[in-house]
């Protein structure tokens, strides 16, 4: 079995790529775009009629909603030991982390990158776009504290929890007032640990290159 995976880069479809290279199972990519002015893949739309990324098809089904996904690969494959079983007592964590991060976090992103989505004229959008930024420090901020002193996000074991994590540090845009990482040491720490695995490198590697020449 091949996975199919509608993909464009600085999309969630990355941090799901990084997922299924981590677990090594054969996929293909289907180039599309974020761009919602732009035709997506028929196929794409037919599955999410939102036209959003990541979408995934195996055999004859289909799925989208990154974190879903997410949950849904790492099941499908504990042998890549990327999420505790369901008997786990890290299981609670994972899910509700995964979950804020869709929910709360991913938010504050869409009200910045997308104020015309909360606005009702042009003219609201502006305070659409203040209000993410307040939202990101927010957000951040409840999962820094949570991380702590764990070495990961869910404590000893690296998961697909902190490739998440690291995916969506990625959409920071610090010279638009965005926080930087910087201002929470706990995440900056994981998303620095997890740049360093060969599956991130990988599909990162651009942003990385870039990345270090921003510096």
């Amino acid at each position: 079995m091949t996975y199919k995976l509608y993909y464009d880069l600085g999309s969630a479809a990355m941090g799901i790529r990084v997922i299924l290279e981590e677990i090594g199972a054969p996929y293909e990519i289907v180039q599309s775009t974020k761009d919602r002015s732009k035709p997506r893949p028929p196929e794409q739309m037919t599955a999410n009629p939102n036209g959003w990324l990541p979408v995934l098809f195996w055999d004859e089904h289909s799925m989208y909603e990154a974190a879903a996904i997410t949950v849904f690969l790492c099941d499908r494959h504990p042998e890549a030991g990327l999420a505790p079983g369901v008997n786990k007592p890290e299981r609670g964590l994972y899910l509700q982390t995964l979950t804020y991060f869709s929910n709360s976090v991913q938010n504050a992103f869409q009200l910045y990158y997308y104020p015309d989505r909360f606005a009702d004229t042009p003219e609201g959008e502006p305070s659409a776009k203040r209000r993410g930024i307040k939202r990101l420090r927010e957000t951040w901020k409840v999962i820094d504290d949570q991380i702590g002193d764990n070495k990961w996000v869910l404590g000893n074991h690296f998961s697909a929890a902190d490739i998440y994590l690291f995916m969506l540090t990625t959409w920071l845009d610090v010279p638009g007032g965005h926080p930087s990482t910087s201002e929470f040491p706990n995440v900056m720490r994981i998303a620095d640990a997890t740049m360093e695995r060969p599956s991130v490198k990988f599909v990162y590697e651009e942003w990385i290159a870039k990345n270090k020449l921003d510096c």
